[in-house]
């Protein structure tokens, strides 16, 4: 355990203070609830039964649908198109466009594209109010590699507590292939059974030193039981051997099973976890439960909290969840090959479900439910002094994608599939349960929900735009009218030294620069084209552009040869839609196949789209109105509305060069904050980083020079 810059984190958590309403009830006196904020990773709304969809095969979820069913459901909410976008707008309120958090994070983006220290993020917020805060498992707010404050950079935006994964990506690791260096080709990252290709008895190494003997003796294969146990299955050996064998390797990652864990504590010290640790070779849908189960049983009942329990389920890569956590018929179904797409739909349901049953877990540890004598979960939110809310953090992945939604466009995209979350509310606030609320919400709106139930008003008290509206008033009114006439979203690229992107990766018969490394392409089932690639023939570096690889395919050919290309995917996404009519703008560098030559296009979509069940309308490709002939005056209208108000929300973020801490003015805190930056932090990135080199040196001060005094609030 190390101590954290104590001068970082007091910079970091510098805010104006904010004036503390009387919470909803209107009790001034009364102590706030605490808030239960679940986020579930790439689980859309096109896989939940409890909101109408689900299609031939939802994945069980009787948690969830228990808390829906003594809550509220808004059946209409929209997130972010990926993981670290929506992260960074539930968390501040804003909009990509302000923070410029606009993809999910990899290793080569830069600090400008984190979620900033001078943000008023929500466990800042809610602090206020006195609220002790906490998040567990995922982060992706900020990558250490690049984020000046590293394993520290949790507490840095106001959390007391933190007990996750801090992965170089932020997301799991691939498979483990090797499942433990025994052997080349175990796609699911432990030893199968022998008819499978791997053994039915052997030894079971734990990293400890100890070691048992294994025999298969039911459907699960003794080496997935001792990998879910956190050792290594030995198939070689059916006996345990003195000494451990040196091909065994404890410290390689697998998946979701082998993570290295960063525990920051409220005493400010960092704690490593080795993946050779105990704690480090847990399931991480366990993992998050058993140290927010631990967390919140300490807080004393005078205090408020927040705890956030953020899954990487259903995230890939894919993988068996522990079998006694899927009791579904699918749950039965064998999946011996984690590396085929087609079955790749099987495991997400696994996930999926494995995951409900540890939020069951979650609830009656903490006492906010019980089981009934038949084993079901009984949860009564009037017994309660907590808030619960869950929400899907984006639309699903394509390989999990269900009926009638589309794969092709899911997850990573500003279309419905990509976008469309499920979003639950319950507790003690809640009048009328087990009601559907059908106006548009944000993600965004999450923000203002916890200053409501704190009894802060975000949008009075946060010193810079917010995106936010409220939310509270459809927990308290059922007959609640819509509160927002608009609804947006967005994606594209974080900023990277030298302007750089994300290699190519060809998925299917497209190509997306989403994937941030050759690993997360490869664990999405794709092809990297970029630095490393194994693709033949490519210049030294790979290709920067989608369009790259068409030109490359096409200058590659044999005379006479027909070439098929592939599709590319946006680099930029978004949309802005109302309550019928919805308008998607892209941008990409686009082929041209009569020239070979790659010429930047943005487009706008239109599209008619509606939440019926089970068989909603959403944007399809053959739905595109403006392709259907010319638009109905109406239409007509819905568009050119729509369009004006997608661009005002884009000009809405000023943006005010050499200002670092977002505050609204280049002065005096300026300088001093960049000498932060480029002091003890080494000089590397940072918020102050203007020309986005990768460095806090001289010029970015120059910047700071040139524009001093200007930009005033």
């Amino acid at each position: 355990m190390r101590p954290i810059w104590k001068r970082a984190l007091q910079l970091s958590l510098l805010a104006p203070a904010l004036a503390v309403l009387v919470i909803a009830r209107g009790k001034a006196a009364e102590q706030p609830p605490n808030i239960l904020f679940v986020v579930m990773d790439d689980v859309g709304i096109d896989q939940m039964k409890v909101f109408g969809y689900g299609g031939a095969t939802p994945p069980s979820m009787p948690t969830i649908e228990q808390v829906a069913g003594a809550g509220v459901r808004f059946s209409n909410a929209w997130s972010m198109p990926a993981c670290t976008t929506s992260r960074g707008v539930f968390f501040t309120g804003r909009f990509p466009l302000r923070t410029n958090v606009q993809g999910a994070l990899g290793p080569s983006d830069l600090a400008n594209s984190m979620v900033s220290p001078y943000e008023m993020t929500a466990p800042k917020l809610l602090k206020q109010r006195g609220y002790q805060s906490a998040l567990f498992g995922k982060f992706h707010l900020g990558l250490q590699g690049n984020n000046p404050f590293h394993e520290s950079m949790v507490r840095s935006l106001g959390w007391d507590y933190y007990y996750g994964w801090l992965d170089e990506t932020g997301d799991p690791s691939s498979i483990d292939t090797t499942a433990g260096g025994v052997g080349e080709n175990y796609s699911c990252g432990f030893v199968p059974s022998a008819a499978d290709g791997g053994a039915d008895e052997g030894a079971c190494y734990m990293p400890d030193g100890s070691c048992h003997e294994m025999t298969s003796v039911g459907p699960v294969p003794p080496g997935r039981i001792c990998r879910d146990a956190g050792g290594i299955f030995d198939p070689t050996q059916a006996a345990c051997q003195s000494s451990l064998p040196d091909y065994i390797k404890f410290e390689r990652l697998n998946g979701h099973y082998v993570s290295p864990l960063t525990i920051a504590h409220e005493d400010g010290t960092v704690e490593d976890v080795p993946a050779t640790d105990m704690r480090a070779r847990r399931y991480r849908g366990s993992t998050v439960v058993d140290a927010a189960v631990a967390w919140i049983k300490q807080q004393p009942k005078d205090k408020p909290w927040m705890a956030t329990v953020s899954f990487a389920s259903a995230h890939t890569p894919v993988m068996q969840p522990p079998a006694p956590l899927v009791r579904s018929i699918d749950g039965l179904i064998k999946v011996d090959d984690c590396a085929d797409q087609l079955k790749q739909r099987v495991l997400s349901n696994q996930m999926i479900e494995a995951m409900d049953t540890e939020i069951g877990r979650l609830l009656v540890d903490t006492g906010l439910a019980t089981r009934g004598e038949d084993g079901t979960l009984v949860y009564r939110p009037d017994n309660s002094d907590t808030m619960i809310v869950i929400v899907g953090d984006n639309g699903s992945f394509p390989a999990g994608v269900k009926y009638p939604f589309n794969p092709n466009r899911a997850k990573g995209t500003a279309y419905q599939t990509g976008v469309w979350v499920p979003l639950v509310v319950a507790g003690p606030l809640v009048q009328a349960p087990d009601r559907q609320v059908r106006h548009m919400v944000n993600i965004a709106d999450l923000y203002q929900l916890f200053g409501e139930i704190a009894g802060v008003d975000a949008r009075k008290n946060v010193p810079r735009p917010i995106d936010s509206v409220g939310m509270l008033p459809y927990l308290l009114k059922p007959n609640q009218g819509s509160l927002r006439a608009v609804n947006f979203t967005q994606v594209g690229p974080n900023i990277q030294a030298g302007d750089a992107l994300n290699g190519p990766c060809i998925i299917n018969d497209s190509c997306t620069q989403i994937p941030v490394t050759k690993e997360v392409c490869q664990d999405n089932g794709g092809t990297w084209w970029g630095a490393d690639s194994d693709i033949e023939g490519l210049p030294e570096g790979g290709l920067t552009q989608c369009c790259q690889v068409n030109q490359f395919l096409h200058d590659t050919a044999d005379p006479g040869e027909t070439v098929t290309y592939y599709s590319i995917q946006p680099l930029t996404s978004m949309a802005v839609r109302n309550g019928t009519y919805k308008v998607v703008r892209n941008y990409k560098v686009a082929y041209n196949e009569t020239d070979n030559r790659c010429e930047e296009q943005t487009t706008n979509e239109f599209y008619q789209i509606d939440e019926r069940k089970p068989t909603p309308t959403i944007d399809e490709p053959e739905l595109e109105l403006t392709a259907l002939g010319p638009l109905t005056a109406e239409q007509q209208k819905n568009y050119d509305a729509l369009t004006r108000q997608m661009n005002a929300i884009l000009d809405s973020a000023v943006k005010c060069q050499g200002d670092g801490n977002s505050d609204g003015v280049v002065n005096d805190r300026d300088i001093e904050q960049w000498a932060f930056y480029s002091g003890p932090s080494g000089g590397g990135s940072s918020w102050y980083d203007f020309n986005h080199d990768g460095l806090t040196d001289s010029q970015d001060l120059q910047t700071i020079m040139d524009n001093f005094g200007r930009c005033k609030k």
